[in-house]
């Protein structure tokens, strides 16, 4: 399937709110890969991301109506949903009792990606950000956004207490927001 309509976000937006299917399709073909690497880079496995990422299509046609442009962008939108969904697998009961059961065969191939299906999220543009933040500010927000750990385990990793971490935390994403206002 291939698309040749351009939607503006807003326009997108208002049409994916009345349910069009069309404008549906557009945002997967737009979207799915990036969310994808997303949620691969959270669960590590390319069957149950392929699983994961399907879900989330589902809950954002369920719950477009939840979103709100002046709070931010539809993809970070989407991050976010895709972000919180691939989390809440890895803590589900299913996910954990799978892993207990899980084959020693099963995961060696864990880490082997075919590259033709994987897009590289840092290439959004969010990456080079990050970067260039101070090493504190960073090793929060890795941790916290990119890796999905909690602030509990956060501050247990890097030694710091829990106050600090969201601090840091929410330091950053003010940084973060400037450095992306600036550019």
């Amino acid at each position: 399937m291939t698309t040749t309509d351009f939607y503006s976000e807003h326009e997108l937006v208002t049409l994916l709110q009345r349910q069009d299917g069309k404008a549906f399709e557009y945002l997967y073909e737009k979207y799915s890969k990036a969310l994808y690497n997303a949620v691969y880079q959270i669960i590590g496995d390319i069957e149950t991301s392929n699983d994961v990422l399907q879900q989330i299509f589902v809950t954002i046609w369920q719950k477009i109506k939840m979103y709100d442009a002046t709070k931010g962008r539809l993809f970070t939108w989407m991050l976010n949903v895709s972000r919180n969904a691939s989390i809440d697998f890895l803590r589900s009961k299913s996910n954990k009792n799978n892993q207990k059961n899980q084959e020693l065969t099963d995961s060696v191939y864990i880490n082997s990606i075919p590259t033709n299906e994987v897009i590289n999220i840092d290439a959004i543009g969010v990456k080079k950000f990050v970067d260039g933040l101070k090493d504190e500010y960073k090793a929060v927000l890795v941790q916290s956004y990119y890796q999905g750990y909690t602030h509990e385990e956060i501050s247990e990793n890097l030694q710091i207490p829990i106050g600090t971490v969201k601090t840091r935390i929410r330091a950053s994403l003010s940084l973060l927001r400037n450095k992306m206002i600036e550019n």
